[in-house]
């Protein structure tokens, strides 16, 4: 299981697609803040982590980038918090 995860910089989103079904994670960037939006997949891929990933790729860009995160959407706040090695990224 191959979880595919695309940076589209220009829509503001982080793409994922397993066995041809989709996920993302939308978000927007000001001042230095990447604000998280929503993060979505398809029913299909429910339960079988590509939320999650799709939240760790965008969380990863912006550590690479020198970004805070400000965690809109409620999934992606549950994720930090069960991530506590990402919490120092929240603005």
């Amino acid at each position: 299981m191959a979880i595919t995860i695309e940076h589209q910089p220009a829509q503001q989103r982080f793409a994922a697609t397993l066995d041809g079904h989709h996920g993302r994670v939308e978000y927007r960037i000001d001042h230095g803040v990447m604000t998280i939006e929503h993060t979505e997949v398809d029913r299909a891929l429910e339960g079988r982590g590509v939320a999650a990933a799709l939240v760790r790729a965008a969380l990863e860009h912006a550590r690479r980038e020198g970004l805070k995160v400000e965690p809109e959407c409620e999934y992606t706040r549950s994720y930090m918090e069960r991530h506590p090695e990402t919490l120092d990224l929240r603005a």
